[in-house]
């Protein structure tokens, strides 16, 4: 199972770096999350929470890593222009 977890966060990290996947993911997520269908329903009072939960902590983390990537861009581009 350990093994498995680590393939499957290495396949997404090295796949999410990519510009076009990290939106599909974010997009899909964000399907995911407003859709009726959910792989635990809502209806079973703490599972069905937790896997909103972790979807939403995961395009919180995404989405602020995507705008710290692209300040840090901006703020290397200033730089170059200023010297």
């Amino acid at each position: 199972m350990k093994f498995f977890r680590q393939f499957v966060h290495q396949f997404i990290r090295s796949n999410i770096l990519k510009s076009k996947f990290r939106w599909a993911f974010i997009l899909g997520s964000l399907l995911y999350l407003v859709s009726p269908f959910d792989l635990s329903p809502d209806v079973f009072p703490i599972i069905g929470w937790l896997d909103d939960g972790v979807l939403v902590t995961l395009i919180a983390s995404e989405v602020s890593q995507m705008l710290i990537e692209r300040r840090q861009s901006r703020k290397a581009e200033s730089a170059k222009s200023v010297s």
